[in-house]
């Protein structure tokens, strides 16, 4: 029984994905190099090496600079660079592309625990437990302000903020005069431009070993030998969670290029990856033979590699822990998630429907712009310009330029003849709206405005079922002072004249008079459109 539990604790045991082996002692530090193809490790035989990610093979030789011990490294954010802390209290700079020490910063009068680059790849910043924080120009090899006197007894951890502004630093602050865990610890924040200390965040019960910020800088991480890591509101400076599940020393920290995964490293032989939305574990612990002491996830995120005492370097495939986890979503920009949701919470576009008493589109297209009318040329001095009136400019903001080139021209009353000969055709009558006379007749009187609603060409509105001489023979000039006696000539059906009330509504008068039209039963619609009509500038001039 007690067989069968141990192989079933083995298949869910989490492997490795390749194993690095050579160096002779424990493993301090691991990066992950441009490209995603190659990896550097320091270790305490004092040698960095090279090594080819699939293969698992070193490639070249190792680079050596004596034989003191190397703590830590740490990459350029340019790529091009790395910077190593060792035993004897240098901070060595090197070439990847020849392998050799191209500068060296001697200066802590201790080792050199911890070594950051500044984001613009000018600065490094070295911690020892000489109690002091250096900042050193990469350019000159010159340090910068004054040593830090941090107030630690021993530093162990330095970093820059992303923005440069301030600088971290973490270890124990009193002499220790009792065991460990009675040592005062704290997390001190600098100003990095004056060296002036900021603030002092306590919490931890040991030593603060290793700190990290995340890329939006709102977040400060730390791992302490008190098993726990916290993490830190940058704006407040107050705790905002604690990460507890290591049984023994935290050594070591990382934190996802996407700030959603934290790996941490401790002298339990354990690596964990942690949920930083909620803090909670992604998966079963990474199993290692001894003391891990350094993590490093790679560019984007999806391999993790760790140090280990036993001499080797380890790397996991974290994207298919992820995924087994059920935590696919945990590899996505927090940034481009949120602006994807807030794009599909937006709500759709209003369209707007058109106004039902939008004028038909092509209705006034016969009449021209008033700088191209023949009036507005011919005629400079005419009270009565063109398109001037009220209604003329309100019924031209209905028209669109499109429109007017792509509709051939027409008379308002065009659209008005084609409503009354659809209505014919259905056998409709034109019904009246209110009281009106039963027949109304619209002469023609050239030149005169009162009276021009119609012109000659318009005569044949309805054309009449029963043609007679007497309609198609009209006098030159109608006189225009025998209006008064149309109705009346027109009821009477004199011999001239034929009879009306027939089923078109067409009405025709004698030689003395000369309707153009004559409409049954003209309610107030019909007289409003031929009012409109008698607006228009072809009529209103004489153009017809």
């Amino acid at each position: 029984m007690a067989s069968s539990t141990t192989k079933t604790k083995e298949t869910l045991a989490i492997k490795p994905h390749q194993k690095f082996k050579g160096h002779t002692k424990g493993v301090r530090g691991v990066i992950h190099l441009p490209g995603g193809q190659r990896i550097i490790t320091c270790s305490l035989d004092g040698s960095l090496r090279i090594w080819n990610l699939k293969s698992g093979k070193q490639i070249g030789e190792n680079w050596r600079d004596g034989e003191s011990e190397v703590h830590r490294i740490a990459l350029s954010p340019e790529g091009k660079k790395v910077v190593s802390g060792s035993e004897d209290g240098g901070v060595r700079l090197w070439d990847i592309e020849t392998c050799k020490v191209i500068a060296k910063w001697m200066g802590h009068t201790q080792r050199v625990l911890s070594v950051c680059w500044s984001q613009d790849s000018r600065r490094v910043l070295s911690g020892s437990p000489d109690g002091t924080a250096r900042q050193w120009d990469v350019e000159s090899g010159e340090a910068i302000l004054q040593p830090t006197e941090t107030g630690h007894t021993y530093v162990r951890a330095a970093v820059y903020s992303p923005d440069m502004s301030m600088i971290a630093t973490g270890g124990w602050d009193g002499p220790r005069t009792g065991p460990i865990e009675l040592i005062e610890c704290s997390i001190k924040i600098w100003d990095a431009k004056t060296g002036e200390l900021v603030g002092t965040l306590k919490g931890h019960g040991q030593i603060v070993s290793c700190l990290a910020w995340t890329k939006d800088e709102k977040t400060l991480i730390s791992g302490s030998w008190d098993r726990s890591i916290r993490t830190w509101n940058t704006k407040t400076w107050k705790q905002t969670a604690l990460l507890k599940a290591h049984t023994s020393w935290v050594w070591a920290i990382a934190i996802s290029p996407n700030d959603r995964i934290l790996a941490s490293a401790s002298l339990d032989h354990t690596v964990l990856l942690w949920n930083l939305d909620n803090g909670q574990l992604i998966s079963s612990p990474l199993h290692h033979s001894d003391f891990v002491y350094c993590v490093s996830f790679s560019t984007n995120g999806k391999l993790l590699a760790t140090g280990c005492q036993d001499t080797n370097t380890y790397t996991w495939d974290v994207a298919a822990i992820v995924t087994e986890a059920g935590l696919d979503d945990l590899f996505s920009d927090p940034k481009a998630n949120k602006l994807a949701v807030h794009a599909s919470a937006a709500p759709p576009p209003v369209q707007r429907r058109p106004p039902a008493y939008r004028i038909p589109q092509g209705f006034f297209d016969g009449v021209p712009p008033d700088r191209y009318h023949p009036s507005a040329r011919n005629h400079p001095h005419s009270s009565v310009l063109p398109g001037s009136t009220s209604l003329g400019r309100l019924f031209r903001r209905n028209r669109s330029p499109s429109s007017a080139r792509a509709t051939p021209l027409s008379s308002p009353l065009d659209w008005t003849r084609n409503i009354l000969k659809q209505r014919r055709q259905r056998g409709e009558g034109i019904e009246s709206q209110g009281p009106s006379p039963a027949i109304v007749e619209v002469p023609y009187a050239k030149g005169k405005r009162r009276n021009a609603c119609a012109r000659e060409k318009r005569k044949k509105l309805f054309p009449p079922k029963i043609p007679t001489a007497a309609s198609s023979s009209w006098p030159s000039k109608p006189n225009v002072t025998q209006s008064s006696s149309r109705q009346q000539a027109a009821i009477s059906g004199s011999s001239s004249t034929p009879p009306v009330g027939d089923a078109t509504g067409i009405a025709t008068t004698s030689t003395t008079l000369r309707p153009d039209a004559t409409i049954r039963q003209a309610g107030l619609w019909t007289r409003f459109w031929l009012f409109l009509g008698c607006l228009s500038p072809e009529y209103t001039e004489g153009h017809h």
